[in-house]
């Protein structure tokens, strides 16, 4: 009778560490399909060949007007906030949490301390905190950035309200 209950207990368990495993899996390929994300949506930048005069890059480097309007039109767009943001912030977290902060996909920013962001990030960057965006974004940024965000972040508020 024993031996049954002790191998029904072991079953239990077996079972319990299989259901364990593929949760797992599965948790380890949605990081790897955001990791995925992540890296198809980097720009590269080229480098401009410094064995040619300045002029003669510049010359060679001309854009055709339509390349001219829409570099206009991405820049307007992209400082269509009541401040100046970083570039760090515009690339990394305006989408979701708005050019001024004030929440769009991502919640409201407006408000918030240096050190409860930093916390934040930290906690979103460690996994302590869930979000698998978050973290994708923050796990290769480097303790610096994430002060500067933290800095940045927590001026927003003032910001806005000097420039009304």
């Amino acid at each position: 009778m024993i031996r049954h209950i002790i191998a029904l207990i072991s079953g239990a368990l077996t079972v319990a560490a299989i259901v364990y495993m593929a949760k797992l899996d599965i948790e380890a390929e949605k990081l790897k399909k955001i990791e995925e994300i992540i890296e198809k949506s980097k720009l590269e930048v080229p480098v401009a060949k410094t064995t040619q005069p300045i002029q003669q890059q510049q010359e060679e480097e001309e854009e055709s007007e339509e390349e001219k309007q829409l570099k206009m039109l991405k820049e307007k767009a992209g400082n269509m906030s009541a401040f100046e943001v970083s570039p760090l912030y515009r690339r990394n977290c305006a989408s979701c949490h708005g050019v001024n902060g004030n929440g769009a996909v991502g919640p409201k920013l407006l408000g918030k301390s240096k050190d409860e962001i930093l916390q934040a990030l930290k906690d979103f960057k460690s996994g302590k905190r869930k979000n698998y965006v978050m973290y994708g974004l923050l796990s290769n940024m480097k303790e610096e950035d994430l002060i500067s965000l933290a800095e940045e972040i927590s001026q927003f508020d003032e910001k806005l309200k000097a420039a009304q």
